[in-house]
């Protein structure tokens, strides 16, 4: 039996954080996750402050009550004293910076032009200074759903918490690579009506993350969401991620929440399981943990810092699909292109030559297949095959000098060493000897279909011979 849920009174929004693909937020350290044995360890204690309302926040005295000892794992070339909190923090890095305000537009959202770096009290060890920086740069956005608007309240751009690697009794032990790495948080309104709607928002700006300059991968994006019925406490579900079971662990959290309305279920943080159920991690977060940042001054956004940063808006995945299948390409190379962000790629080889097809192949699946033939890795193969090998090849192409069937093997002779102004010549084979040899292949394997044997033909000429004429032969002896 369906529930109701607007007779149940619930409420529901979602707290998104991702990773961005950029130096850490506050220095200039690469953002790499290591896995080699650390540099060096420091050890810390953490406790619980009063924040800029004079309270003590309730989860911070939670976690201080667990005497705790940190161990941070630091390595040389990832992490600097900003993330072992003996140096003051640096300017914000202006590249994460553009990238949280595209995602912003993209979420409808308004820009603060002038803002205040707050920091927030985080005590569990995840960050060595014992808080968290974090900057809100826009609110009052918005998302389209099926059952109507789901209001953004808020995006912020803060530092990633230091990695949890073990927890050994009263021990935890960080590593200090994922330290600073910054994350674009975005807070959606309690609008969400239905289990589903959450899955459907979530999945929304997922695309719309996923369109921007992000890491990708496990761990780079932390989903948690925000629910109540009426008569009960609000409860964050952290790891909101799955979409297999978004709409199983919203409906297990309602039924739990309605199996404690008698005696009004606590305001408190869980974790998702596996299942879809949940298990407690800690009481809810109050008020009373931010306070502004001392080291740093307002950040002031400029009109030309936002204008540039429109001007620069990527396209959404969605969009993307829509424009690559009107060129006649198959999901999977869609898919591949926008996976690989080869899309812009692509378009500018589309200017030189009107073939989508071919181009998919030439950035797809001729690297792929050389690199398992040649025994090279594709990385390699990819270093090689740079954009303005890529342009020669295409207007050679273009101009004739070379033909279609013969472009991987163009490909290949470069691989193997060849200057490319070589590579794209090809000594063509007398007619005679052409119609000759496909005779005999036709005669070896008979009853064959024509592909079958165009096949055959270009894998025996190497892309020496024109392919209408080599179709035309097979054609005039099948």
């Amino acid at each position: 039996m369906s529930l109701d849920y607007q007779k149940l009174g619930l409420k529901c929004g979602l707290e998104i954080h991702q990773q961005l693909d950029t130096n850490k937020l506050f220095c200039n350290c690469p953002s790499i996750l290591r896995q080699e044995e650390p540099d060096f360890t420091v050890k810390r204690k953490l406790h619980a402050v009063a924040g800029e309302s004079g309270d003590i926040d309730i989860a911070a005295k939670h976690e201080t009550a667990q005497d705790k000892e940190f161990i941070y794992q630091v390595y040389n070339n990832v992490n600097c004293l900003v993330e072992l909190d003996e140096e003051p923090p640096h300017e914000i890095n202006k590249e994460a910076l553009k990238i949280s305000l595209q995602i912003a537009i993209l979420l409808n959202c308004k820009i603060i032009p002038l803002t205040q770096i707050m920091r927030k009290t985080v005590i569990n060890g995840s960050n060595t200074s014992g808080f968290q920086r974090t900057v809100l740069i826009a609110r009052e956005g918005y998302v389209e759903t099926k059952l109507g608007r789901v209001r953004i309240e808020a995006v912020f751009l803060e530092e990633d918490s230091a990695r949890p690697m073990l927890r050994d009794g009263k021990n935890i032990i960080y590593r200090l690579d994922r330290l600073g790495i910054p994350l674009v948080e975005i807070a959606t309104a309690p609008d969400i009506k239905t289990p589903e709607q959450a899955k459907e928002v979530a999945l929304y700006i997922g695309d719309i993350l996923r369109s921007c300059r992000i890491k990708r991968g496990i761990g780079t994006i932390r989903q948690d969401i925000n629910i109540s019925i009426k008569g009960s406490n609000r409860v964050e579900l952290k790891g909101f991620q799955d979409p297999k079971i978004m709409v199983k662990t919203v409906e297990n959290e309602i039924n739990r929440q309605q199996d404690l309305l008698k005696k009004r279920n606590p305001s408190e943080v869980r974790n998702v399981l596996p299942d879809g159920t949940s298990k407690f991690l800690r009481p809810m977060p109050g008020e009373a943990r931010m306070y502004p940042e001392t080291d740093l001054f307002l950040l002031k956004i400029s009109r030309d810092f936002i204008n540039k940063a429109k001007k620069e808006l990527p396209k959404l995945r969605s969009d993307l699909k829509k424009e690559l299948s009107g060129k006649g390409l198959n999901h999977e190379m869609i898919k591949l292109l926008i996976k690989q962000n080869k899309f812009e790629e692509f378009k500018e080889f589309l200017n030189i030559l009107d073939n989508p097809k071919l181009i998919a192949k030439i950035l797809l699946m001729f690297p792929k297949e050389i690199a398992s033939h040649e025994k090279i890795s594709l990385k390699k193969i990819e270093k090689i095959f740079n954009k303005d090998f890529l342009i020669f090849v295409l207007e050679n192409l273009k101009n004739k000098k070379v033909s279609e069937e013969q472009i991987k093997e163009v490909l290949k002779r470069v691989v193997k060493g060849e200057k490319p102004e070589n590579a794209i010549i090809f000594k063509k084979e007398d007619v005679n000897v052409v119609e000759e040899k496909i005779i005999k292949i036709i005669k070896d394997k008979p009853g064959l279909s024509s592909n079958a044997y165009m096949g055959l033909v270009m894998k025996e000429f190497k892309g020496k011979i024109d392919g209408k004429e080599a179709m035309e032969i097979i054609k005039k002896h099948t």
